[in-house]
């Protein structure tokens, strides 16, 4: 189970379980720091101590066997899946590759401890500088607070007025600071999934191809490390999409943080301070609150223990509410209320006057509340004039754009994208626009497409299958996920399911001219995974199922002619999932569980006559034997320098069905290339001893 999701409004309550939930995620940071320090440390071992290069991979692959990577939320993806279990799929590779004697290859500082100490001191660093910020803050804030809630309200009116200015400064440098470290410590926890693996992987990769005894090792490590690779580009790609959305998440959240109140939550909660009355005075308890207004039911839960006891959450059921009359009591913001549980009036303290105002809003007092309007982004319908921008922007992409390089995922200017749907959504002359003109191009005409997609007043598949089709993107087996997209697309309405057959035909389409467009399935979903869906509430838990909102509209893509073949059989409910007692269906991509293939091998023994000369090159090596070298390793040939020649491209093997060649372009991808050519050189050339040249 994963850690929690931090809310950004958590940041405005600052509760206690807010603060716990915190502070595991700063112990996941510190050993994620710790972590990588190990791995540095021990791959400059394994580089400088070429003499015990046996101990230095054996300690690199411990290392790698103990680290367990913790998630955010409740279900991973397979490509997350394959990512957790990365690291122990390594450590079993290392194994082997130490039985192998391989030996490091020179740049191996430059794919493994540059990246990760980059990342190490770049991200985490960063996070802590935000940690002590948030802090300081913090503790100011608090501090402040506390000294402001003690001033008589005798004092005059503008010494008031100037404290409650320096109040409100001060809680708003510490609500900024607290909305800045949370979103800076979850995308170092979500991004660590990529920027940790894929340095090692590049490592692992580049350790296998530097001694020619290692290419046939290196040949069965392409398909995994390929797959991996994939699965590291999706989560990179669901991880781009997903902090868009929190980056607007956040801004809202500073615009307006109480029109983002999280559904299942008490109707208000924070703290309060109570005044009570003892045998030598009178003293003020901090309280936090939680009221819940259907059933009248306040919770105080004590802040300042009693030496010698422990006291628990106390519940309360609310007669009525008050405003307490300034004149009447020393203290400012104070309310009185009535509970069927105690005696007499419980008089309590808010922090300011907004608060209190919402308090007694809550509790239906009689103190009068305002709330500032709340503007609504415009909303664009489905219905015929929809339909019909939608088929003639599909019309013209794939009439003039579909092999356009970038397709939909290259943005068009919003001044142009807003002046195509303003004409074409004229109530004057709606849809009298020619698609042709030379002033819309493709990228505008996409953009235009999507934006119609994503301001609909309901998304295309709907609030109310939401979490159905979330759930079903969850589940561990792959048949159920299928049969269960394809019953609920057939619950949406018929203008909707309309819509989105005529959407996903056209993805189809665009995916088979990938290799013109670089646009995959995958690449579609990540695109079109938040115009199609999206969650009623704006909350992090909901961004983070954004990937599997990309994984519904994939398969979508991938399945499309079984699905809109026509419904299910049993339409009245999807299947319902299989209990968790076999194995995962979708099994994690492994390598060191393969099986073992036969290898050419020499060994210095003679071998029997009676075998002959066939059966000497190529023989079944045991599990667990070590064949005896009689030649010199074949060295694999240097990478090639800027300044060379272009040389004649090589057709690229099929090692993973689908697309595999279609990674977007990265540090790891680029040197892919150049490691299959040597794998392949010097696997023709594995057979011949040196010196057979003539």
């Amino acid at each position: 189970m994963g850690h929690p999701p931090l809310e950004f409004s958590d940041c405005y309550l600052d509760s206690p379980d807010f603060r716990e939930r915190l502070k595991c995620y700063e112990q996941e940071l510190e050993r994620t720091n710790k972590f990588i320090k190990d791995i540095i440390k021990d791959g400059n071992a394994l580089i400088s101590a070429m003499r015990n290069y046996s101990s230095a991979v054996q300690k690199f692959s411990q290392t790698l066997q103990s680290f367990q990577f913790d998630f955010i939320g409740d279900t991973l993806t397979d490509d997350e899946i394959n990512i957790a279990e990365s690291f122990k799929e390594f450590a079993e590779l290392l194994n082997e590759v130490e039985n192998e004697r391989m030996m490091m290859v020179h740049n191996a500082s430059d794919l493994l401890i540059k990246p990760l100490e980059n990342f190490r001191k770049e991200q985490i660093g960063f996070t802590k500088e935000r940690k002590k910020k948030f802090e300081k803050d913090g503790e100011r804030f608090y501090s402040l607070l506390d000294r402001h809630l003690h001033l008589s309200s005798k004092k005059k009116e503008s010494q008031l007025q100037e404290a409650d200015l320096q109040v409100d400064k001060e809680r708003h440098n510490f609500f900024e600071s607290s909305l800045d470290y949370v979103y800076q410590i979850q995308e170092v926890q979500e991004s660590k999934k990529f920027n940790i693996v894929e340095p090692v992987l590049a490592f692992l990769h580049s350790l296998f191809i530097s001694n020619s005894l290692t290419v046939e090792l290196t040949q069965d490590f392409l398909p995994y490390k390929q797959q991996l690779q994939l699965s590291l580009q999706n989560t990179r790609n669901h991880f781009s999409s997903t902090r868009e959305e929190m980056e607007e998440l956040k801004k809202r959240m500073k615009e307006a943080p109480q029109t983002c109140k999280l559904p299942g939550q008490p109707t208000i909660e924070g703290y309060l301070y109570t005044q009570e009355k003892w045998a030598l005075g009178i003293s003020w308890v901090k309280y936090y609150c939680q009221y819940e207004k259907e059933t009248k039911t306040l919770t105080m839960t004590p802040m300042e223990q009693k030496p010698g006891a422990k006291q628990g959450p106390l519940d309360l059921t609310l007669k009525y509410c008050v405003r307490r009359k300034t004149e009447s009591i020393d203290k400012r913001f104070c309310f009185d209320i009535e509970t069927n549980e105690r005696p007499g009036t419980i008089t309590l303290q808010a922090l300011s006057e907004a608060n209190r105002r919402l308090w007694m809003e809550a509790m239906d007092g009689k103190e009068p509340i305002y709330h500032s309007p709340i503007t609504k982004q415009q909303e664009m319908e489905l219905n015929e004039v929809g339909f019909k921008f939608v088929r003639k922007c599909i019309n013209i992409i794939e009439t003039k754009g579909i092999k356009t390089e970038g397709l939909y995922r290259t943005v068009g200017s919003n001044i142009q994208v807003q002046k195509l749907l303003n004409a074409f959504f004229d109530p004057k002359c709606p849809g009298d626009v020619d698609f042709h003109n030379s002033d819309w191009d493709i990228k505008t005409i996409t953009s235009s497409l999507k934006f119609y997609l994503r301001n609909l007043s309901e998304p295309d598949m709907t609030y109310r299958l939401h979490k159905e089709l979330v759930s079903a993107a969850k589940s561990d087996n792959l048949d159920y996920r299928l049969g269960a997209i394809h019953s609920l697309v057939y619950k949406l309405p018929e203008k909707n399911r309309e819509m989105l057959e005529l959407l996903i035909r056209h993805l189809v389409n665009v995916c088979e001219h990938s290799k013109e467009n670089l646009m995959t399935p995958s690449n579609m979903g990540v695109i079109f995974g938040p115009t199609l869906m999206r969650a009623q509430e704006d909350t992090v838990a909901a961004m983070m199922n954004i990937k599997f909102q990309n994984i519904v509209v994939e398969i979508l893509i991938e399945h499309f002619g079984k699905i809109y073949l026509g419904p299910p059989e049993e339409s009245a409910a999807p299947p319902v999932p299989p209990p968790r007692v076999t194995a995962r269906r979708h099994k994690p991509i492994t390598i060191s569980k393969r099986l073992l293939r036969e290898r050419t091998v020499f060994y210095t023994s003679s071998l029997d006559e009676s075998e002959g000369d066939a059966d000497s090159f190529s023989k079944v090596r045991p599990p667990g034997e070590k064949p005896t070298i009689i030649r010199p390793p074949v060295r694999p040939p240097d990478p090639p320098c800027r300044a060379a020649t272009p040389q004649k491209p090589e057709p690229k093997p099929d090692i993973v069905a689908g697309n595999a060649g279609e990674i977007t372009s990265s540090v790891v991808a680029s040197r892919t290339r150049f490691f299959e050519t040597a794998s392949r050189k010097t696997g023709s050339s594995q057979g011949r001893l040196p010196g057979d040249e003539s």
